[in-house]
């Protein structure tokens, strides 16, 4: 029993490493099913680039969506703001706002430049859209000492259906090949030093110990789940409480219940303060003095889409 204990422990404190690990043998599996049934390069001057970049960049920009999308922060963010726009930025504080969005959005990048850099390893995307460049600039590094018609069968190299000599056809493919590891690999330098530049530099500003730290990210994450719990288990008793006064014609009982201020303030986004010993925005409103236990009066219009 204790040595199935400590292997949880250690598959709970990697978490964030297997699921990177998972969303990059996803991104991997995920290209080579593009290159080998859904990637066929047109093979002319005039189609390569935008077929090429498309495949290239196109999954990348879905998959920065996907993840704006499924961002809870985002939304804890976004909700409501049309109404009161004050709510991206409470009390006026626009670094902490943008400081926000900068770290939903980076969030969002892991998995497209997964994506991208596997894809300019595998090259069969680069090769195919540079090869279809009618620049001056780009043909003559690649036709250097090579035949005259080079620059006309350029395109036709990756489908290996060019006029050109073996060698030469072969050497060309190298050659794409070559630049979009090369740009790959710039990638995921250029990345892990920004995010090792931008963890150092968010550490080095922590109002907190490195072990506190470490503690509120653990408990945000028992309050999500018990939130969820929570969550689920009232909305079952309220759905049983209603129906049930449906149905036999009755009076509602009671039911405590948050009112809508309640839920607005624990809603926002909460930002570690030495000068208060709260690790979240439920904590800071269950201890504040004061509360307002009154029920919510009046009726909250809901747009029924979200319903």
């Amino acid at each position: 029993m204790d040595n199935l204990q400590t292997v949880l422990r250690f598959f709970i404190n990697q978490k964030a490493t297997i699921g990177y690990s998972f969303m990059a043998l996803l991104t991997v599996g995920g290209e080579r099913i593009f290159s080998l049934f859904a990637f066929q390069c047109p093979c002319n001057t005039n189609q390569n680039f935008p077929y090429g970049m498309l495949f290239l960049l196109g999954p990348g920009l879905v998959l920065l969506v996907l993840g704006l999308f499924f961002s809870t922060k985002l939304w804890r963010l976004y909700t409501g703001c049309c109404l009161n726009p004050m709510k991206l930025c409470p009390k006026g504080n626009v670094f902490n706002c943008l400081k926000m969005l900068l770290t939903i959005f980076s969030s969002s990048c892991v998995v497209p430049i997964m994506w991208l850099c596997v894809a300019l390893l595998n090259g069969t995307f680069y090769e195919c859209g540079v090869s279809g460049l009618d620049d001056k600039f780009v043909v003559d590094m690649f036709c250097k000492n090579k035949t005259l018609n080079c620059r006309d069968e350029l395109a036709r190299v990756p489908c290996g259906k060019s006029k050109l000599p073996s060698d030469e056809s072969l050497e060309l493919q190298r050659m794409f090949r070559a630049q979009s590891q090369m740009l790959g690999w710039c990638i995921i330098i250029i990345s892990a030093v920004i995010g090792l530049l931008g963890t150092c530099y968010t550490n080095c500003r922590s109002q907190v110990s490195y072990l506190q730290l470490t503690f509120w990210k653990r408990y945000i994450e028992k309050e999500n789940e018990q939130f969820d719990t929570f969550a689920m288990d009232y909305a079952t008793k309220l759905a049983d409480r209603n129906l049930k006064s449906f149905f036999e014609n009755r009076e509602p009982e009671k039911f405590p219940f948050p009112n809508h201020k309640a839920w607005e303030e624990i809603s926002s986004l909460y930002t570690f303060s030495k000068s208060e010993q709260y690790y979240s925005t439920l904590q800071r409103y269950v201890e504040r003095d004061g509360r307002d236990y009154s029920p919510e009066r009046r009726p909250v219009m809901m747009d029924m889409e979200h319903v």
